[in-house]
């Protein structure tokens, strides 16, 4: 076990790690507010004068202790530890923590982490959803809580949060039925107490100092006190790239078939459409698609299958990477004109027509997918005709 840190983080996904190395370069580079509250002697030479504009090189992250709590599926697994290496690589303490797999996984990783869990002045999550991080806040004594973005999800969290909700994810559908109910019900008394987290002490009429930082790229306001930092990507442009260009065009893959949102003909034949229209050679299979979709996809366009080792935003920086990158609404609309800035790739993202929608897909999913669209900033919107299966 590693010695109890003042700043410790909790990731799920590799996303999520990825924000949080970008939230402690962000951090790091501002001289005025140390992370623990003590200068370095980097923060201390540069006191008094104003930050340098522009990305400064890597290896300037705030010092942070982070746990990875991996999920089950091997590809987040594997794109989990290619992070890990890469933050330790910057400074980091990377612990790597199980929780999941057994019954008592949960338990056992629970009380590994509670002591350092009430001694941290500083917690950062990546997941606000999560049970097992919600589990964790039950026990958060500290200073100040921060969330980096888990994506489009973030967006959501907001909202909820706004509004007093239950988080509750926005594709999630049913409820389990009767056993599902019955979950939920003994577990809300630990929800409502992880929402009640979220809200800065001030603002809650508490009248001590916690303080609650949103770090995101989505396009939100800060609701009940929360304080906002951007991610713009800085770690990653001053880590990697830029790329190299090639020809071609890349198409980046959804996981909305496996949410139950997008019916998985429907989505083959937008693929399809997509790659002939606009001359695509490659498929960025997301982290959750399952082979079959993967193989099927490939015989029906000739499409290239990639499964990235890292998040996208990391490989694109990387290259080689294509002209054009064409998305369906998902993070990556918002994130990858942050990290390539510059580099004369456009990112273009193609709607989702409400015909591809399953039975099943949650009321909200047309308004929230449209939204996701609506809000990007920086990319090429396709022309309602150019929409494959629409009408």
């Amino acid at each position: 076990m590693s010695t109890s840190a003042s700043t410790l983080a909790f990731v799920e996904s590799p996303v999520q790690l990825l924000n949080t190395l970008e939230w402690a370069y962000a951090r790091g580079t501002t001289a005025d507010r140390p992370l623990d509250g003590v200068p370095s002697q980097r923060g201390r030479r540069a006191a008094g004068r104003a930050a340098e504009p522009g990305p400064r090189p890597a290896g300037t992250l705030a010092p942070l202790r982070i746990v990875v709590l991996p999920p089950t599926d091997p590809m987040s697994r594997g794109q989990l530890r290619r992070m890990a290496a890469l933050a330790r690589d910057e400074g980091c303490d990377v612990q790597w923590q199980e929780a999941r797999g057994s019954r008592l996984a949960p338990l056992r990783a629970l009380a590994a982490l509670a002591g350092d869990v009430r001694a941290a002045r500083t917690v950062v999550i990546g997941d606000p959803f999560s049970r097992y991080v919600q589990l964790l806040l039950t026990l958060v004594r500290s200073e100040e809580l921060v969330v980096v973005d888990d994506g489009t999800a973030t967006m959501e969290f907001v909202a909820q949060t706004a509004r007093g909700e239950r988080l509750v994810r926005w594709h999630r559908v049913g409820g389990g039925g009767l056993p599902g109910r019955v979950r939920e019900l003994a577990y809300a008394p630990v929800s409502a107490a992880a929402r009640r987290h979220f809200v800065p002490d001030r603002a809650a009429g508490r009248g001590a100092e916690r303080r609650v930082e949103l770090f995101t790229s989505m396009p939100v306001a800060p609701c009940g006190g929360m304080t906002l930092r951007a991610n713009e990507f800085a770690w990653t442009r001053a880590r990697f790239g830029p790329p190299r260009l090639t020809r071609g065009t890349d198409l980046v893959g959804s996981s909305l078939v496996e949410t139950g949102v997008v019916d998985p003909d429907r989505y083959l034949d937008a693929v399809r459409s997509l790659a002939l229209e606009h001359g695509a050679t490659r498929y960025f299979a997301h982290r959750r698609e399952s082979p079959e979709k993967l193989r099927a996809l490939s015989r029906a366009t000739g499409l290239e299958i990639v499964r990235p080792d890292l998040p996208l935003e990391l490989i694109a920086r990387r290259g080689p990477v294509g002209r054009t990158i064409l998305s369906f609404p998902s993070t990556v609309v918002h994130t990858l004109p942050y990290a390539l800035t510059g580099t004369g790739v456009t990112v273009a993202v193609c709607d989702v027509d409400p015909a591809w929608l399953t039975g099943s897909a949650p009321p909200r999913a047309r308004s929230f997918l449209a939204g996701v669209t609506d809000t990007a900033r920086d990319v090429h919107r396709l022309p309602a005709q150019a929409a494959p299966g629409a009408g």
